[in-house]
């Protein structure tokens, strides 16, 4: 039986696997960097306050970040194998250029959070409260350096700045100290990170309200009015109160970050707002259903005049380039044919970014609303004690995840036909001597084991949420110097 030659194009095989792997992991980080910085504020309010409810809090949500720390660092260790592995000429390329941010995240930030990590669990009875307290938050500041320094090297494959390409070598390289400078100023990284850092503590809120939310009910039900009242109701305040102050905050850095992907990727939102055409005043549409390429099949439905011009530029009647003239643009810079004579197609696809977009948006949205319920059914002094409501805020704790998701394939998906936007194309990146037939054997070992450490990750978290309340007491300090270190969990 012959097989499609597409089906196993080294290209595509390595993209699938490269685009796997990545949502797997990132579903794992945003809950990270949110996480640490709310656990290590839960026992500041213990710490401050005296009260002991926040002390269970941060023992119970820290087992959960410990959980989820040690499966995001063994997924994200596999993102470096594969540009070795798979995209090998795209690593020749950009090597000088990331290494600089990579390393520091890598010197700094990772080693910053996993030492002060194994000190806060080790170190319940050896450190004061207040050094224990600021290894946690020495933690939420390693979590957050290390989205900022790999946001930097994403951010210059959106906005490639401070960089020269060397004729003799080929690859790309920063441009001395300034170039370095200009890295980690671009535009793209700052609106970013806050983006990516708001929406992470977006997910964290929605967490800790949706599992809090779970116990208040089986606590009111089971008549435990003091732990359903005085633990439950407050922590899931928290977290509401974090869902809808994070969701303000990714919703205002959303608009300035598409601002600047509409001037330095225009084909990306054009895509994303199934523009086809450069147009004044250009509408959003709702929903759409179809291709630029087949103009006359595109079906919309409620396009709303001046809304995505206004979203790109703050001016309802500006006009903005459409998905052709974008195409036009590039091909005119760039040529028609790629170096084995092919042709270019400079047009993301339509669909995939016009429902991203969407769903990330609309996901998002929604999960901030429910924290604002969440306020509403908890105000004065109430408890929720309905199970339906209950197992309601257990699952649609998921939905900032995968709001998070959709926003990474936008991101990704839009800047093709691009490994480096408007600098190197995507297949130009892959490796030239490894096979498909080796990227598909490996694709298939990286779903496996990554659908394994799935299946041991969603395990692991109901089975310590499903297990309740950790029996706490307030730590002593030993005064023996000699004293053994105590695990915390």
């Amino acid at each position: 039986m012959a097989i499609s030659p597409m089906a196993l194009d080294s290209l595509d095989l390595a993209r699938w696997q490269f685009g796997i792997t990545t949502v797997y992991h990132f579903i794992l980080v945003p809950l990270t960097i949110g996480l640490s910085p709310l656990v290590a504020l839960m026992e500041t309010l213990w710490r401050r306050t005296g009260n002991k409810q926040w002390l269970v809090a941060t023992k119970f949500f820290g087992k959960i970040l410990l959980i989820n720390f040690a499966l995001g660092v063994a997924t994200g260790i596999v993102q470096e194998f594969q540009f070795g592995m798979n995209w090998s000429e795209y690593s020749r390329f950009v090597g000088n250029i990331f290494g600089a941010p990579l390393a520091f995240e890598a010197l700094l930030a990772f080693f910053m959070e996993s030492v002060f990590l194994g000190l806060w669990i080790f170190g319940w009875d050896r450190l004061s409260p207040r050094l224990h307290n600021l290894c946690m938050w020495a933690v939420a500041a390693g979590t957050n350096f290390s989205a900022f320094f790999i946001l930097t090297a994403n951010s210059w494959m959106q906005h490639p700045v401070g960089a020269v390409v060397n004729p003799r070598t080929g690859r790309a390289e920063l441009d001395g100290v300034s170039g370095f400078l200009k890295l980690l100023s671009n535009e793209m990284v700052w609106a970013t990170v806050l983006h990516v850092i708001a929406s992470a503590l977006l997910v964290a809120g929605a967490v800790i309200m949706g599992v809090s939310v779970w116990w208040m009910t089986k606590a009111a039900r089971a008549e435990q009015d003091f732990e359903a009242r005085e633990l439950w109701r407050r922590v899931t305040r928290f977290g509401a109160i974090v869902m809808v102050a994070a969701g303000l905050v990714t919703a205002g850095s959303g608009h300035m970050q598409g601002q600047l992907v509409a001037e330095y990727q225009p084909a990306k939102m054009a895509a994303a707002e199934g523009l086809c055409h450069s147009e004044a005043g250009a509408p959003f549409t709702v929903a759409a259903f179809g291709d630029c390429k087949n103009e006359d099949d595109m079906v919309r439905f409620i396009s709303v005049p001046g809304i995505y011009s206004f979203m790109a530029t703050n001016d309802f009647d500006a006009k903005l380039t459409g998905l052709k003239e974008a195409g036009d643009t590039y091909a005119e810079r760039y040529g028609t044919t790629d170096t084995r004579g092919n042709a270019v197609d400079y047009s993301p696809n339509v669909m995939v970014n016009f429902w991203s977009f969407r769903l990330m948006i609309g996901l998002g949205m929604t999960s901030m609303a429910i924290g604002l319920l969440a306020l509403w059914l908890t105000r004065g002094n109430r408890v929720v004690t309905s199970p339906r409501l209950g197992a309601a805020a257990l699952w649609t704790m998921w939905l900032p995840f995968i709001a998070c998701t959709f926003g990474w394939i936008f991101t990704e998906m839009g800047r093709q036909p691009w490994l480096v936007a408007g600098v190197m194309p995507t297949q130009a990146g892959i490796s030239p001597t490894v096979s498909a037939g080796e990227v598909l054997l490996s694709l298939i070992v990286y779903t496996l084991l990554y659908g394994l450490l799935a299946v041991i990750e969603v395990g692991l978290f109901f089975h310590y949420t499903a297990k309740g309340l950790p029996k706490v007491a307030e730590p002593k300090v030993s005064e023996d110097p000699d004293a053994p270190m105590s695990f915390a969990y």
